[in-house]
């Protein structure tokens, strides 16, 4: 499941099926929310559909609204997280080091990434925790020297249970990422670009039609 936008305020919320690319569900909406998800995952369940798990991008309290559902937290989104904090380009070693991990979580295996993630921290962990030595600062506790690293490390840690669900659970058929839906997306946007200057109502009876055709 996930959103794409036309515009500030214009998104297409989709639930897909994951092993068989048909859209089970969908619905305009201003802004994502969880309600909406949530709306969404009742409607399959009170239509007949079994849900075996679902993959998200990391929306903040999704996971646990969708308990007991399996989550997986969509990999790439999480390098796409990892970068915005880091950039692609970091200036110390600490961030290159985490960087490259995180890039390379597709083609891990758990096991192999998670100690390689606690040694980063085992050789970082001063880097990451270091606070700022300024006299001139009047806060009980300093800030951290390096935010956007510990950033960066907190969201890997913090996301990886729900990283992992795919391996944990294969009977469940997850994919490990959103990029199957993510394409879908770009479909959509191809075809409806040539129809630049539409109205909504009329961006939406396009993209109803198309997806009725073709998922």
């Amino acid at each position: 499941m996930d959103t794409t936008y036309w515009g500030r305020d214009f998104g297409l919320m989709v639930i897909r099926d994951a092993l068989r690319g048909n859209v089970l569900w969908h619905q305009y909406v201003r802004h994502e929310t969880i309600s909406q998800y949530m709306e969404g995952v009742e409607w399959l369940r009170s239509n007949g559909f079994r849900i075996y798990g679902v993959v998200i991008d990391g929306m903040k309290g999704l996971p646990q609204a969708l308990k007991p559902l399996h989550v997986q937290m969509c990999q790439f989104h999480q390098m796409l997280i990892v970068r915005r904090y880091l950039t692609q380009d970091p200036e110390i070693e600490a961030s290159r080091e985490l960087l490259v991990l995180v890039n390379g979580i597709t083609a891990t295996d758990k096991e192999s990434f998670i100690g390689a993630f606690d040694e980063w921290y085992d050789k970082y962990r001063d880097v990451v925790n270091e606070r700022v030595h300024d006299g001139r600062i009047k806060r009980r506790t300093p800030p951290y020297m390096r935010p956007r690293l510990r950033s960066a490390y907190l969201s890997v840690k913090r996301n990886m249970p729900l990283l992992w669900t795919f391996y944990d659970h294969p009977e469940t058929g997850l994919p490990n990422t959103n990029n199957a839906l993510e394409g879908f997306f770009s479909d959509l946007k191809t075809k409806v670009r040539v129809h630049s200057g539409i109205s909504k109502e009329h961006r939406k009876k396009l993209l109803d039609e198309y997806i009725r055709r073709h998922y």
